[in-house]
């Protein structure tokens, strides 16, 4: 079977869940503006099957790294673009603003094995300066940008 054929099969569960979870998932449903239940249950069990393999596994995965940090922290700015141009495999782009307060907030595009994502995220966050920060993941690849050599025609 094509894989594009394969992708788009559905299977159908069937779950028992107590009276109040059921109105909460409903609206949860509605607020969020999801077209179903299955939906959004969907969703649920995605960003769980992500954290399960951010957790024990080491696949490559894509996501962000989104830190909050106090950029009058003198060399603050220059350890983080030091560190991203560190793991020129891994980082693939970021983005900054600058916020009120001395702050900024930087979300750098990131793609490799898990592990190592988590290494650099910690890495990041730990600087004395930042004040808060996150990995993201999603159980999705960049596809890449140039075919290696030998694929080339």
């Amino acid at each position: 079977m094509p894989k594009e054929e394969k992708r788009n099969l559905v299977s159908r569960i069937s779950i028992s869940l107590p009276e109040e979870l059921l109105t909460d998932l409903d609206e949860m449903v509605d607020r969020r503006g999801f077209e179903s239940r299955s939906q959004a249950i969907g969703d649920m069990i995605n960003q769980h099957v992500v954290e399960h393999k951010r957790e024990f596994g080491d696949e490559v995965m894509a996501g962000t790294i989104t830190l909050l940090y106090d950029h009058s922290t003198r060399g603050l700015q220059k350890q983080l673009a030091d560190l991203q141009h560190s793991y020129i495999d891994e980082v693939i782009s970021s983005l900054h603003v600058h916020l009120m307060h001395h702050q900024t907030m930087e979300v750098i595009l990131v793609q490799g094995p898990v592990l190592r994502l988590q290494q650099i995220a910690d890495e990041m966050i730990t600087q004395r300066g930042v004040i808060t920060g996150r990995l993201q993941l999603m159980a999705a690849v960049i596809p890449p940008l140039h075919a290696p050599k030998s694929r080339r025609t």
